[in-house]
């Protein structure tokens, strides 16, 4: 086994005792289910523990018979031993019966609590700022909603029934072998404080690997979906090499954060069961020597080696369910956390209606950064009139899209306010607000589905003709009526079995369909050809027509006919007025557009 790495980063529980409590929770809605669990666990466990004393009988009797035969007494009695074998196959097969029940019902319980898990994760996802996913990658969000809710689903489902028949197994042996004698218990039951101590040293020691484990885990995902998310970036600039080292750097720590946990967690059987071992060899000699001063029977003795036996197995079956649960502990954790922060507030108390709103915005000394020690947007205000067409230019990194952002209610302002028709933005509903705009973004997002679905995302409720329409307006339909299937051909997943520019079209339509009183097209035909782009915009032009109106442009030559221009500058508009206006005060703005055409021209 390769030597650990002593340099690797080691994490403990923020909160076991507080993450514990809040996954029993849980289990307190299904009070009835637990209690026929314990129910059919504890009776699986009396029956099956008075089956070593029922042997421990035959075996006397065998024991008996045996004497007599020798000394020409008498012989076996084979009746008994027929019925009192009888009666125990009947007892077995009572208790796996109880313990096959018990364990259905459990299963049912952890996996309707893995089902409103993730569900809550689900619903989680919709709510949390847009600012948690800046900081966390998809891999990572995606580990908690599969992996952590896996290892958590599993511990249920084998944790909670092991506890139980442990406990019970634990307390009706213990009640058996006093039953016996109680000298040869006494000197059984000195074996637990010392097993108690070891558990104990071995779970401190490994509960902080298994944090580490589930942390480092949900890291590699979120490594492994950027990468192969991006294979062909990662191919064309010869990022293989690069990409390599970082996986080996994640699995490395994943590895020994996991052979140290699994190591400390497995360790405790062998060790459980070396000294429950040693055990058996002082149960054994004490044993004999109580027979031979006919204090006990031959039976009983190998009946009391059996509960012994079975003493130190639970014990030991304790011990493993603890490193479960430590990693389950781990991975609840991280669920929890996630469930736990702080949500933004979709509707306030007082929330305004919307659907009067005509498109008057007003940006009032507008301030905002992703990082508070960072800031993009630094004193923004503009006023722009409805059914205006304003355009928002400048130098990449100037903050144009943050705008947008912010007008869309994604980010909280750091200062400053935005008004629309004269009202805060902070005092609408965010999903009805963002039932206004209608986006065309330059990085086009459709997912897996027919085309028609990936239309209708702007409209779920849009007849075939009203998304048919949709598409002849942005100039798309006959491109749709060439694919194999039409308008249900399927979009694969990753959308690479169309082209760029076709997303971007199919993009255009689903807004042309939703019908929005406000438009917000980021370089939205910066994926077509030329002669599409005229297509587009003319169709543009015609659905912008008494809409409110936002274009980021950074081809400049298709904003000269905006009503407003606004040109940013490290998040400050440093020039605003129409395309004439500006050119005439050959500024800032003149000189982005002569320098921009002067490189088309060449």
């Amino acid at each position: 086994m390769p030597r650990p790495n002593r340099n690797v980063p080691t994490e403990k529980a923020k909160d076991f005792k507080g993450t514990l409590f809040t996954l029993l929770s849980y289990l307190k809605n299904y009070k009835i289910q637990i209690f026929f669990v314990i129910l059919f666990a504890i009776a699986s466990t009396v029956f099956l523990i008075i089956g070593p004393k029922i042997m421990g009988n035959i075996t006397t009797e065998i024991f008996n018979g045996l004497m007599k035969k020798i000394t020409n007494t008498g012989g076996i009695n084979f009746t008994y031993i027929e019925k009192t074998t009888l009666v125990l196959v009947i007892l077995y097969v009572i208790s796996s019966l109880f313990s096959a029940i018990q364990g259905i019902i459990m299963t049912g319980i952890s996996n309707d609590i893995s089902y409103k898990l993730r569900n809550e994760l689900s619903s989680k996802i919709n709510k949390i700022p847009m600012k948690y996913f800046d900081s966390k990658t998809h891999g990572e969000v995606l580990s908690i909603v599969t992996n952590d809710i896996d290892v958590l689903t599993q511990c249920l489902n084998q944790s909670v029934t092991s506890i139980v028949t442990g406990i019970a197994t634990i307390i009706g042996v213990l009640i058996m072998m006093i039953s016996i004698n109680i000298p040869m218990t006494i000197t059984a039951l000195l074996i637990i404080p010392f097993c108690m101590f070891i558990l104990n040293k071995i779970i401190k020691k490994s509960q902080k690997f298994f944090v580490m484990q589930q942390n480092y885990l949900g890291h590699m995902n979120g490594h492994v979906e950027e990468i192969y998310g991006g294979h062909d970036i990662v191919k064309a600039f010869n990022g293989e090499e690069n990409a390599t080292k970082k996986f080996k750097e994640l699995n490395q720590t994943l590895y020994q954060s996991a052979w140290k946990s699994q190591f400390l967690g497995t360790s405790m059987h062998p060790i459980m069961q070396f000294i429950g071992n040693l055990g058996y060899v002082v149960i054994s000699i004490l044993g004999g020597y109580m027979v031979i001063l006919d204090k006990i029977k031959v039976g009983d003795i190998q009946s009391f080696t059996q509960y012994v036996r079975n003493f130190t197995q639970q014990i030991n079956q304790l011990s493993q369910v603890m490193a479960n649960i430590q990693s389950a502990i781990a991975a609840s954790e991280r669920v929890f956390a996630f469930l736990a922060i702080e949500e933004e507030q979709i509707t306030p108390k007082h929330a305004l209606a919307v659907e009067n709103l005509k498109g008057n915005i007003e940006f009032c000394n507008v301030k905002f950064g992703y990082n508070d020690d960072k800031i993009i947007i630094k004193n923004f205000s503009a006023k722009i009139k409805d059914g205006q067409k304003i355009a928002i230019v400048g130098p990449t990194g100037a903050g144009k899209t943050t705008i947008v952002k912010l007008l869309m209610h994604f980010y909280e302002l750091n200062s400053g306010k935005i008004l629309i028709d004269g009202k805060n933005l902070n005092d609408f509903d965010r999903h009805e607000i963002r039932k206004l705009f209608g986006m065309v973004l330059q990085d086009t997002w459709l997912f897996s589905g027919t085309v028609r679905d990936n239309i209708k995302y702007g409209k779920l409720d849009a007849t075939n003709d009203e998304v048919r329409q949709a598409c002849k307006t942005a100039s798309v339909d006959h491109f749709i009526k060439t694919l194999p299937d039409g308008y249900d051909m399927l979009i694969n997943e990753e959308a690479d079995n169309i082209s760029g520019g076709q997303k971007q079209l199919l993009t255009i339509a689903r807004v042309i369909l939703a019908n929005p009183k406000i438009l917000i097209l980021d370089e939205a035909t910066s994926s077509v050809d030329t002669r599409t782009e005229l297509l587009i915009q003319e169709a543009m032009d015609k659905l912008m027509e008494g809409r409110t109106s936002f274009i980021i442009a950074h081809r400049l030559s298709t904003i000269r006919n905006a009503d407003l221009i606004l040109v940013l500058n490290e998040g400050d508009i440093v020039e605003q007025g129409t395309h004439n206006e500006l050119l005439k005060k050959n500024g800032f703005y003149a000189n982005l557009y002569n320098s921009q055409f002067q490189t088309e021209e060449e």
